[in-house]
């Protein structure tokens, strides 16, 4: 059997928490009307949290109020067949303290979405788990693909 080079590691949980905030979109995975939902959204760390900026009268700010969900980050190199993955599994709860809130108004989470988006959603970390395949290290680069 001949090996290609690429060798896959497990991630600690520091190195997972890393190389999620280098990367400025993940993926939240939450139910909505009993079925699995997964949407694409810009994320901030914040004191080992995701935070999540969103609509407060919104399907995602519904659904995840004290749910339990997941959220997952990478970043690929598609032509160097390398990359990372973390996913995180976490209780998420809307942030409706108003010095935790002006707090978050002041941190570089900006909204992709048009629309109002003056609601919080924090998820704390449970259970993180992260791989990286490749000869090299994905970082989250302009050479990155993300996806």
């Amino acid at each position: 059997m001949e090996s290609n080079g690429l060798a896959l590691e497990h991630l600690s949980r520091g190195e997972c928490m890393r190389l999620m905030g280098s990367v400025p979109v993940g993926r939240i995975v939450y139910t909505r009307q009993a079925l699995p939902a997964v949407e694409l959204v810009n994320f901030e760390l914040d004191d080992g949290d995701i935070v999540i900026r969103t609509d407060a009268g919104g399907k995602l700010a519904a659904a995840t109020r004290g749910a339990v969900v997941a959220f997952e980050a990478d970043s690929l190199d598609v032509g160097g067949h390398a990359g990372w993955s973390v996913t995180v599994v976490g209780q998420s709860r809307a942030v409706t303290d108003a010095e935790e809130i002006r707090h978050l108004e002041q941190t570089a989470l900006e909204p992709w979405a048009p629309g109002n988006h003056d609601h919080f959603i924090r998820i704390s970390p449970s259970i993180v788990n992260g791989r990286r395949i490749g000869a090299g290290h994905v970082t989250g680069g302009s050479d990155a693909r993300h996806i």
